[in-house]
């Protein structure tokens, strides 16, 4: 299990993803694994956990254009995921599958920007929508509209929004041309005027904090967790299941209970907010 296929004709990789072992069988691996670093388990940990890897390379391959292979995606986190077996501490208290899941992302997310696919697909893109839009502006007399152009490129409307999305990222600059001449010895560069809109605002991210540290006061573990885990790592209640061996139903009835306790905690800081307030 030392060499992955990046093809679709690969059953064998396909087949392993399907395979789940019992945690008995699971832990045993583990426990050879961390003691000997044995080969045959580590492999054996790979095949249980690929449903991990197959399951992050799906959800970004859906936002991806359709040139990307899911396949090349699913390779890089496998690589993502033998470093998360290598690296791993249980001692931490930390669940490999919490652990692994961010590790396998970031090996994806390396694999695609190695890939450098972005200026020939959107520029093949932006020329097909171009085309289309002229065709229609001269047929119609005026700019058309979406419906107009997605019929035209016979997509759906669903379809047609990723293929705006796409084509607006063919104007490409580079960020270290210079962007005019200054009194002093420092070149300013187009990367020093441009507004950096993906940063996070910090006073945001104190808000954030603040809130998830109120929030989560007084609950129990398993019950912070379903909290950070549903609203801060956008899990859904059948992944929060399998993370703290809970059913699905058992997660949501948690969830049920634990929002009608914060709703009780909230509302009563409302009022002592509202108390301190008039009292100022």
């Amino acid at each position: 299990m030392t060499n992955f296929s990046r093809t679709r004709k690969d059953t064998g990789l396909r087949r392993a993803m399907m395979t789940k072992a019992a945690p008995d069988q699971v832990s045993l691996w583990w426990s050879r694994f961390l003691k000997d670093r044995d080969e045959d388990s580590r492999n054996r940990l790979l095949e249980n956990y690929l449903s991990i890897v197959k399951y992050t390379a799906e959800r970004l391959y859906a936002k991806l254009p359709d040139e990307v292979e899911l396949d090349d995606l699913i390779s890089a986190g496998i690589f993502g995921l033998m470093d998360a077996l290598n690296a791993f501490d249980p001692n931490r208290g930390v669940k490999f599958e919490t652990y692994c899941a961010p590790r396998i992302r970031g090996a994806i997310l390396d694999e695609l920007r190695s890939m450098d696919w972005v200026p020939r697909l959107v520029r093949a893109r932006a020329h097909r929508l171009g085309e289309a839009r002229q065709t229609l502006e001269a047929s119609l007399g005026r700019e058309p509209e979406e419906g107009e152009l997605a019929k035209k490129l016979r997509v759906s409307m669903r379809e047609f929004h990723k293929l705006q999305r796409d084509a607006r990222a063919v104007g490409v600059v580079s960020l270290s041309r210079k962007w005019f001449e200054t009194d002093s010895h420092k070149e300013v560069r187009e990367i020093d005027v441009l507004e950096d809109r993906k940063s996070d605002d910090p006073l945001h991210v104190a808000q954030r904090k603040d809130i998830r540290e109120m929030v989560t006061r007084g609950l129990s573990r398993a019950e912070r967790l379903i909290i950070l885990l549903y609203y801060f790592e956008e899990m859904t209640m059948k992944e929060i299941g399998e993370t703290l061996d809970l059913s699905e139903s058992r997660v949501s009835q948690m969830h049920s209970a634990i929002l009608s306790r914060l709703k009780v905690q909230l509302e009563r800081r409302a009022v002592d907010l509202e108390i301190e307030v008039a009292a100022d």
